[in-house]
């Protein structure tokens, strides 16, 4: 049995807007004692560091729970926000240069059922809305604080390589929930497959979201 390529430490080793559009067609897998989850990624935010007043690590700010941006890249930065669900982010760049790109939508490819369970949802539940938004993703896929740090070229949560979205489907809008962040709030740092019925919103949607910030 073949084991399925993932992502080498350099390819995640740039800067975060490079990485997001690499990243999508991506395929993030998460096994569990549950289960086998996994997804392809559709929909990507890039935080840029200490310059991104959206970035958890804007003007340098370095806390306990940032401390995993500042290191090796390819690893999970997993945080709880608004006292409700987690998100994941990947971490990009060069050690101490604290980039990370938020991984908003997943259109699932395996483990369906066990992704309903975790969602509290029915077996008639539309496959395309179980990993919509950062959250569902998390709940969807099993992941939780626990996975803060994990590395994601191997292990039981990881990114395989999947499929390039070719760029004429590539749509680049502004990111979610980010209006604290004043003019770079409007930077088109949100990427996604136009194609794709699992993507959290369209370009040009309202509503809250969940930033790095």
């Amino acid at each position: 049995m073949t084991t399925p390529a993932t992502y080498t430490r350099r390819f995640f080793a740039r800067d975060s807007l490079t990485v997001a559009r690499a990243l999508v067609g991506g395929v993030l897998v998460h096994e569990t004692r549950a289960g086998v989850s996994a997804g392809l990624i559709v929909e990507v935010e890039a935080y840029r560091g200490p310059s991104d007043r959206a970035a958890h690590s804007y003007g340098g700010r370095r806390t306990a729970r940032n401390e995993v941006m500042y290191g090796a890249a390819g690893h999970s930065y997993v945080y709880f926000i608004y006292g409700i669900h987690y998100c994941i982010n990947v971490v990009t760049g060069a050690v101490d240069v604290p980039e990370a790109v938020l991984i908003r939508a997943l259109e699932p490819v395996d483990g369906l059922a066990l992704m309903r369970r975790r969602r509290g949802l029915g077996k008639e539940a539309p496959a395309h809305l179980l990993c919509r938004g950062p959250g569902n993703v998390c709940r969807a896929m099993g992941i939780q604080g626990r996975d803060n740090g994990a590395d994601l070229l191997c292990g039981a949560l990881r990114i395989e390589r999947g499929r390039r979205v070719p760029e004429a489907r590539i749509v680049r809008a502004a990111r979610i929930g980010v209006d604290y962040a004043g003019d770079h709030a409007a930077l088109p740092w949100r990427l996604y497959d136009g194609a794709s019925r699992s993507v959290s919103r369209a370009a040009g949607a309202g509503g809250r979201g969940s930033g790095l910030g």
